[in-house]
């Protein structure tokens, strides 16, 4: 496993810490895809308990980023055209449903004008800073169904979705200007009332990114 700088664990629980370190260095591309992460490796590196290490481990294996067969080390997950497509199908189906519903009492999130107004103040052109702005927009379409059950439906694909986000702002396949503008048609059919619109708008939004990132692992 990729070695990590020291860093102390904070207040919050030891697994938790672990798992939250963990989460950022795949996320950031530090550990690489198919990286194998065991626990004797994690627990040196943090300097904890092996069943801590073990416990954290497991968690990312629930939340999709790492993956693990029978008698063989967990890894991180590999992200192909048929993963990619998998993600970008679920998000479309919750995400679209959201719409609709958010349109029937022309709810635009306040969280998702927010989000969208930081990536409008991004410069113009590619830049891996629109992931985390980008995601909170889309997760404020789940958040204000205020249902806990989609929400906790929506978050098991969460570190999943980044994964894929990540790839396709590292790979500077898509315009920040272009993602704002885009979202902002989306909120504008939802202020309107029209679902079915709002919901066409996100499936070629995210369809758009797919089919971008898609390609470029094909390439590779």
């Amino acid at each position: 496993m990729t070695t990590l700088p020291e860093a102390p664990l904070g207040v919050v629980g030891v697994v938790d810490a672990v798992t939250v370190q963990l989460r950022g260095r795949i996320l950031s591309g530090e550990i690489r895809s198919g990286a194998p992460i065991t626990e004797a490796a994690v627990s040196q590196t943090f300097g904890v308990a092996r069943p801590s290490a073990k416990a954290a481990i497991e968690q990312l294996v629930a939340s999709g980023l790492l993956v693990r067969t029978a008698h063989r080390s967990a890894r991180v997950v590999d992200i192909d055209s048929v993963t990619v497509r998998d993600v970008y199908r679920t998000r479309t189906r919750l995400e679209s449903a959201a719409l609709r519903e958010l349109a029937t009492t022309r709810t635009v999130p306040a969280a998702a004008l927010a989000a969208n107004a930081e990536i409008l103040a991004m410069p113009e052109g590619p830049d891996p800073a629109t992931v985390d702005p980008d995601l909170r927009f889309h997760t404020a379409l789940i958040d204000a169904l205020d249902s806990e059950r989609t929400g906790r439906m929506y978050r098991s694909v969460l570190d999943e979705v980044r994964l894929c986000m990540a790839q396709v702002q590292g790979r500077r396949l898509l315009d920040a200007a272009d993602i704002s503008a885009q979202h902002a048609d989306i909120l504008e059919a939802v202020a309107s009332g029209d679902g079915e619109r709002a919901a066409a708008l996100l499936e070629a939004h995210l369809s758009s990114a797919e089919e971008r990132l898609v390609e470029a692992l094909d390439a590779d």
